[in-house]
């Protein structure tokens, strides 16, 4: 049924009142709107689109069992995440690779975080003794991390934050413990879809307080485990100039990038 004649606010609102919308910044959705906010799109199909826009950047890899849910144990959870069930069973070799020649004390802020949270413990089974600090949109996914490291006794803590607030993402990173890694686990191409380049901004803002950042990217789809071939040389061209690269390899359908501030 076509909706006519409503107010900008009034569209934001009903994009937001499916539930797997209703705990996402207002930043964040306003943006994703702004891409479909033109005369050649009736009010219907900008609240399609926009939902579209946003499912994809931020829910697709949820199920929606998991949005609510507090009952269920780590790696049932883990499981129900696509990006992060492709982790499962890989992250104490994820982890021992991208964090080696670290101290065994740090912060890790994992930006975008999704549920990563649930696989604290392969941190210690790596050998680190890890601050655990994740940022995360999905409200709801973020009060099922608190609710977790509460009941475990976890030294982490999860915030919803929109990621394209540099300037409070900052300073997240900079109240932490030093040293600090940062994780952007396939969180830099939806960034690029809601603002271009952004991700270097980002990147230029954290990398001085950081003492390493990891970043990856999906190299198969995680349906079909069909591979594709996205060179992404825009980004390899940006850190190459202004970083200095550690490591590159690939698990499981996802490439990790390990660099650091020259």
């Amino acid at each position: 049924m076509e909706i006519k004649g409503k107010t900008k606010r009034e569209l934001l609102e009903k994009i937001t009142d499916k539930k797997e919308f209703s705990d996402l910044p207002v930043g964040d959705v306003e943006k994703a709107f702004s891409r479909f906010d033109k005369d050649i799109y009736s009010d219907t199909e900008k609240i399609k689109l926009t939902r579209n826009l946003l499912r994809e950047i931020f829910s697709s890899f949820t199920s929606r069992k998991i949005l609510s849910l507090k009952e269920k144990n780590k790696d049932w959870i883990l499981n129900k995440h696509l990006s992060t069930r492709e982790r499962v069973g890989s992250f104490v070799k994820i982890y021992s690779r991208v964090l080696t020649g670290l101290p065994k004390h740090m912060s890790v802020l994992d930006l975008g975080a999704g549920i990563n949270g649930f696989s604290y413990s392969s941190f210690e089974k790596s050998g680190f003794y890890v601050d655990y600090i994740a940022v995360e949109a999905m409200g709801q996914l973020v009060d099922l991390m608190n609710d977790y490291f509460k009941k475990e006794k976890i030294p982490a803590k999860a915030y919803k934050q929109s990621l394209f607030e540099s300037n409070k993402i900052k300073n997240i990173i900079k109240k932490s413990k030093e040293p600090r890694v940062v994780f952007l686990f396939k969180v830099l191409d939806s960034l690029e879809m809601l603002e271009r380049d952004f991700s270097k901004k980002l990147l230029f803002e954290i990398v001085p307080f950081c003492e390493r950042v990891v970043v990856s990217f999906a190299t198969e789809s995680m349906v079909k485990r069909k591979k594709f071939y996205a060179k992404r040389t825009w980004f390899f061209d940006f850190v190459n100039e202004n970083f200095r690269i550690l490591d590159d390899f690939v698990v499981n359908g996802e490439r990790f990038v390990v660099f650091e501030k020259k």
